[in-house]
């Protein structure tokens, strides 16, 4: 491995302790066994979980990676942007002091390069339950290398220095993840852009920041540094920011970031990027008018989308089907050849930890303990909520309207806006909602949104309620403790409640109130 990577830099304490567990410059490629009853390729958290679960099961497991354990995840994704997020939203506190009535000096003293210290230093002190040690320990044999497929039960691993190895195995697991995509923009090629592998590496702030793409990552990175002093500017095809959320939920999002000076293109088509003395030059178009427009910026991020790292895999030797969204499986994360499964961001539409990390548990019981059909777990049946971690945040689980809609199932739809939540009030945090499907006429719940400060948090009481079919009556039934932003969920299930009181139920309860204590 060339060092440092540019996932390193700066090599500092932090980032050499980072790199001594999730990819030792030391570290030697153990002999291998015979014969394997697992090996897997990427050790992000789907292949760690599948590698950790089956060891301790007793198998033999090899696990193999070409870059840092611990994927994206641990080391330039999730772990190091939420950092960043906590600093951010302690720099936007004096915003909301001030409906508080505190009164905080509007010179804010916001130190950069200690806010990426920060975030190197509690990311290495995270990575080793990543490490390449743990899972040695652990009883998987870890080689460092380029995985790829040699035949139907052979891997060979190609480390930068040195022979190749070949594994033997008898089932195989492709997790090797996926990477930022890259768009066709003018003038990219000539510029120094960033993505979420080099963002974290930078210990400047600086002073024009652009990024392309308002999905998620886009959006959290640019309100990130809109707070931490930066001016931004937003670039993004659609008509508004985060087009996959609710469009009322995406809505108060987009309000919050231009109260907070977000500069959003929206619309922004026919990029071009040009360095200049002055730093990069942006031109395109914008709006439902096409207004040209041009703008520089210091530094740019791109971020619209990932693309599935499956190039180097010689997929094709042992007749595994692909296309440009990744790795083809079955409900079963089987592929097409039926001893090779998949499982995260290389294989799945829903590209978060924690649906990896499930989808890891069903190989694992496909893999080595399914026969035939029997006993075979579904990738379908896991109910994958997700978060956006803007201020704001937006969070999702199961179906929306549409969905519901294309499927046949008919809703009814119950809305709790956070202005009539105590605690909201009181926090001074009213924008917002929580937004419950439920199938028409019954108090099954089949989707819910809720966008809120602490959205992420709260969207797990729904996501138990759909798992273990909990309706939304018995959510209302439930006690609460008061005052907190989860009570909005509770007061949904009196809403619910309120529509079986018929007029017939009405004149049943009067006449039962007559009859026990008189006219």
């Amino acid at each position: 491995m060339v060092r440092p990577l540019p996932q390193l830099l700066p090599f500092d304490q932090h980032n050499r302790l980072l790199e001594s567990n999730v990819h030792p410059s030391d570290w030697k490629n153990p002999v291998p066994a015979p014969n394997y009853h697992l090996v897997v390729i990427g050790a992000g958290t789907a292949g760690l979980v599948t590698a950790a679960a089956a060891a301790g099961l007793g198998a033999r497991v090899a696990l193999i990676e070409s870059d840092l354990m611990g994927g994206d995840c641990l080391n330039v994704g999730c772990v190091p942007s939420k950092s960043l997020i906590a600093a951010s939203r302690f720099a936007a506190n004096g915003q909301r002091g001030k409906k508080l009535g505190i009164s905080i000096s509007e010179k804010r003293s916001i130190n950069f390069s200690e806010i990426m210290e920060r975030m190197r230093e509690q990311r290495a002190r995270i990575s080793p339950m990543d490490s390449a040690t743990r899972f040695q320990k652990l009883g998987v044999d870890v080689f460092f290398g380029k995985g790829s497929f040699a035949d139907n039960n052979t891997i060979s691993v190609n480390p930068e220095n040195g022979s190749a190895t070949h594994l033997k195995f008898k089932k195989a697991v492709i997790a090797s993840g996926a990477r930022a995509t890259i768009p066709k923009i003018q003038g990219l090629d000539q510029v120094d852009f960033l993505t979420n592998e080099t963002l974290f590496s930078i210990t400047e702030l600086p002073s024009r920041f652009g990024v392309i793409g308002g999905g998620p990552i886009g959006s959290e990175i640019a309100q990130c540094f809109a707070r931490f002093g930066s001016d931004v500017t937003l670039f993004e095809r659609g008509t508004h920011i985060l087009g996959r959320e609710d469009l009322q939920a995406a809505s108060v999002v987009q309000n919050q970031f231009e109260e907070e000076g977000i500069n959003l293109f929206l619309e922004s088509n026919n990029l071009t990027l040009t360095k200049s003395e002055n730093g990069i030059l942006v031109r395109g178009i914008k709006g439902g008018n096409a207004t040209p427009f041009e703008t520089t910026v210091d530094k740019i991020l791109i971020a619209v989308g990932r693309t599935p790292n499956i190039e180097n895999l010689n997929l094709k030797s042992v007749n595994v089907n692909s296309n440009a969204q990744g790795i083809v499986v079955n409900d079963s994360l089987q592929t097409s050849n039926p001893r090779i499964f998949a499982a995260g961001d290389v294989c799945s539409k829903y590209k978060f930890t924690h649906a990896a990390d499930f989808q890891a548990r069903i190989v694992i019981q496909n893999a080595l303990f399914a026969i035939g059909p029997l006993g075979r777990k579904k990738a379908s049946q896991l109910l994958i909520p997700r978060a956006t971690y803007t201020s704001p945040e937006i969070a999702h689980v199961g179906l929306y309207p549409q969905e519901a809609e294309a499927q046949g199932i008919e809703i009814d739809n119950f809305t709790q806006s956070f202005e009539h939540v105590d605690r909201a009030i009181l926090d001074s945090a009213e924008e917002g909602f929580v937004k419950v499907h439920t199938r028409k006429g019954t108090d099954q719940i089949v989707g819910a949104t809720i966008v809120a400060e602490h959205a992420g948090d709260l969207i797990s009481e729904i996501s138990v309620a759909i798992t273990n079919k909990i309706g939304l009556s018995k959510i209302g039934a439930t006690i609460h403790p008061y005052p907190t932003y989860a009570d909005a969920i509770r007061k949904l299930g009196d809403q619910f409640n309120k529509t079986k009181l018929t007029p017939l139920s009405r004149k049943v309860l009067r006449w039962l109130l007559r009859l026990n204590v008189g006219r």
